[in-house]
């Protein structure tokens, strides 16, 4: 099922500038968004999860120590 939707001009025009070709529907650039934010969460997600994981096995270094390796 298909709909219309309202958006700014401002939205419009950046819709426009995300087109990866002139012909593109703006279906297919929101559908583009949806899918890039949908990876980029289940990726942060992962990372997240890495860094406490990290975190909890002192796998990683503080500021003082980056500080001290460096001769800062």
């Amino acid at each position: 099922m298909e709909t219309t939707i309202r958006i700014s001009k401002e939205v419009k025009e950046q819709l426009d500038k995300m087109k990866l070709f002139d012909r593109a529907s703006y279906n297919e650039v929101i559908e583009n968004m949806i899918e890039d934010h949908l990876e980029l969460n289940e990726k942060t997600k992962r990372e997240v999860e890495e860094a406490r994981k990290r975190i909890k096995k002192r796998e990683f270094y503080t500021h003082e120590e980056v500080g001290k390796m460096l001769g800062l």
